[in-house]
């Protein structure tokens, strides 16, 4: 007979674990103790807002005030999805007209999109370029101050002093104060959720006194790899029309070339506009005056007559922004001792504000979101996942949701590039803008390893909303891209096995220069595996016969690659640990049993290989989000310490600045997103788990007794 007292003091104890590990997390104060708050200028740090299609970007003064100095780290910027400018083409450039490379594959010859200076003939640099960098990201207008001093001297940045800048997260307000020529001066900066329009409220003396307005100015397009999308040397090269509308509005009408958007200024009583210059307009204020207010908009077509005014936009800011982060999932780390919770839990609550401004819209971001260019405001496709399959896992999948359309949309594009090399299905590209065609350069081509990701995204859609409508919405991208894949493989009959290239360009980048000699990548071997059998999956689940080619894919595929008993990047790429200068760059080794399930991986080769990585990878020449792939691995393989190790691993490229964003590459690559979204996957991954996770509270952090994690509205990964 069982001894009720006993049983009784089980079931309070069993009570008050269960307790423990449901309790309901005070979500504004886990938001709120980590806004970012400012005491001086950091050029490296300036704040955003925006709402995923749109975002405006700041310095210390809330506005676009002191450009210059900000170029020196990360630009300030007004950029949007639909933002793009296409310099003049009179030689007539097009993809259609470039000639194609033959690679050799298996007696056949495939037709490649490549150039590489130095190694394709020269006459064919200059349309490559122009391919290339056309269409570029555009910086829609700058909105700063004019700031005076009493002898009529523009305000340098070392002249503001006191200054106390703070972004309220659970608001999406930007509150910005300062001290300049003896008076204080207040800005409250926000972004309506739904339209592509800034409100701004600034409070001082100085208003009165003349010796702050506020500037609107337009720019030309830069065609630039980097930067802020702004040219400001070519006045005559584009048009701006103001029109005014009503005595406290103004519309302005742009053309830069055969681009064309629309913008609106809309300011409170007291207040009036002049022009100043070709391109410039001025918001003074009058002598009794102390306050401006102002909304201004942006918009590929006209603007509606009446825009939301500055109240309005804060207050559908404040409640947008508190239901964002009343739902979807949250991680409270704050009762662990482990002295690095704060870090961990601050890198996440900003990520989260970040993508969701910045990597939530209606097209892929680019690296560097919405904040500024890398790449020429082109998106990688190949870095999506990165940036927004953890939206899935923190139970805000619409966001997610939102660029999926971006894959139908392009799909005959896929398709059409697929059937021109011999292949069936639909072959994604990697380096595009809006209308998804790619460019020739010499490694964007062959790279692979982003062709299951679309699989991967309708996948994660499924697992938020498992019904027939996710399947019919989604089935032509999963089967279309699964075609693709078989087709790619190639059958080698006298090894009886499916080969993966060549040519293909490896998710390292590492062997790049190579592409017609390399087979068998390790990682994309893996995701093929994943890829096929999960279309397979779905095609059960739509009531479908499987694929018989599929699953003979799958079948034989070759071993993921090993040499001394840890994987290497590819059969033919054996000297991941053993050659001089290959142990750096992305560690795409661990993926197979990280970002992956690991369905091909040895758990122990995967244990030693992670093991090895740590001790000797050359961390110095990574990327944002290489250390949330092995914090993937690390969770998986039980190992949460190496896993948080990971994470904060104190490298140059793991650095996360003041706001949130993980600093990268300097002027190049000033800011990362990928590194924001991976950690936010990884972190998901730790807390709620993944399938045959092991049972009980966050698996995949430490189990040492010095971390405590409460989390909720997550979701388990794949």
């Amino acid at each position: 007979m069982y001894n009720l007292r006993v049983l009784s003091t089980l079931t309070l104890v069993l009570l008050l674990v269960q307790t423990m590990f449901s309790k309901s997390i005070d979500r504004h104060a886990l938001v709120t103790r980590h806004n970012v708050v400012l005491r001086a200028a950091n050029v490296n740090s300036p704040l955003s807002v925006g709402n995923g299609e749109f975002a405006f970007t700041v310095d210390v003064t809330g506005l676009q005030t002191f450009e210059d100095a900000y170029n020196r780290g990360i630009p300030l910027s007004t950029m949007s999805q639909w933002g793009f400018h296409t310099a003049p083409n009179p030689k007539g450039f097009s993809l259609e007209k470039f000639p194609l490379t033959l690679k050799e594959t298996y007696g056949r010859k495939v037709p490649y999109l490549y150039y590489e200076k130095g190694k394709s003939p020269a006459e064919m640099e200059e349309a490559a370029n122009y391919l290339y960098g056309n269409p570029s990201r555009l910086h829609l207008g700058r909105i700063s101050m004019a700031l005076m001093t009493t002898d009529g001297n523009l305000a340098k940045l070392t002249d503001l002093t006191e200054i106390h800048q703070e972004l309220n997260l659970w608001t999406g307000q930007i509150s910005s104060h300062f001290t300049f020529d003896g008076e204080t001066v207040k800005v409250i900066t926000c972004c309506h959720p739904d339209n592509d329009q800034i409100a701004v409220r600034i409070e001082s003396a100085l208003i009165a006194k003349g010796q702050l307005s506020v500037m609107i100015e337009f720019p030309y397009g830069a065609t630039a790899f980097n930067g802020n999308g702004a040219d400001w040397n070519h006045p005559v090269a584009h048009q701006t029309i103001m029109t005014r509308k009503g005595l406290l509005r103004a519309d302005f009408a742009r053309t830069l070339d055969a681009d064309h958007y629309n913008a609106a200024l809309q300011w409170s009583n007291g207040s009036t506009l002049n022009e100043t210059s070709k391109h410039g307009w001025k918001l003074s204020a009058n002598t009794h005056t102390h306050t401006i207010e102002f909304v201004a908009a942006f918009s590929p077509n006209e603007l509606p007559v009446n825009l939301p005014g500055v109240s309005e936009t804060e207050n559908v800011s404040i409640v947008t922004w508190k239901k964002f982060w009343s739902t979807g999932g949250a991680i409270d780390l704050s009762e662990s001792t482990d002295p690095r919770w704060n870090e961990l839990e601050r890198r996440i609550v900003l990520s989260q504000y970040l993508t969701r401004i910045q990597c939530s819209g209606s097209l892929p971001p680019q690296e560097t979101g919405l904040t500024c260019n890398s790449w020429y405001g082109k998106f990688h496709l190949e870095m999506h996942w990165w940036h927004a399959a953890h939206f899935a896992l923190w139970g805000r999948s619409e966001l997610l949701e939102r660029s999926l359309p971006f894959y139908q949309r392009i799909l005959p594009k896929a398709k059409a590039q697929a059937k021109s090399q011999g292949y069936d299905g639909a072959r994604w590209p990697k380096c595009v803008g809006p209308s998804g065609d790619p460019a020739p350069t010499y490694l964007e081509s062959f790279l692979i390893w982003q062709q299951p990701h679309p699989i991967f995204y309708a996948e994660l859609s499924y697992r938020s909303h498992s019904d027939r409508q996710t399947l019919e919405k989604y089935s032509e991208l999963v089967f279309e891209t699964a075609r693709f894949m078989a087709s790619f493989a190639f059958w080698d009959k006298n090894r009886g096995q499916y080969i993966i290239g060549p040519p293909f360009a490896d998710a390292a980048e590492i062997y790049f220069s190579d592409h017609e000699n390399q087979w068998n990548p390790t990682f994309e071997t893996a995701y093929w595996h994943w890829g096929l059998e999960t279309a397979q999956r779905w095609r059960e689940r739509m009531g479908l016969p499987r694929e018989p080619k599929w699953d003979d894919v799958i079948a034989h595929l070759t071993p993921l690659s090993t040499k001394d008993g840890l994987y290497v990047d590819a059969e033919t790429a054996t000297g991941t640990f053993s050659e001089p200068g290959r142990n750096t760059s992305h560690p795409c080794v661990l993926a197979p049993l990280g970002m992956l399930d690991g369905g091909m991986a040895d758990r122990e080769t995967m244990r030693r290989t992670l093991h090895k990585m740590m001790e000797s990878w050359d961390w110095n020449n990574t990327w944002g989000w290489d250390f949330p792939m092995m914090a993937m691995t690390a969770a998986r393989l039980g190992e949460g310490e190496t896993a948080i190790n990971a994470l904060l691993m104190d490298k140059p490229k793991n650095t996360y600045l003041p706001n949130g964003h993980n600093a990268q590459m300097g002027e190049i690559l000033p800011i990362y997103l990928p590194g924001n979204g991976g950690l936010l996957y990884v972190t998901a991954m730790m807390a709620a788990g993944w399938d045959g996770a092991p049972k009980g509270n966050a698996p995949g952090f430490p189990a040492n007794g010095r971390w405590t994690v409460h989390s909720e509205g997550l979701k388990p990964a794949p």
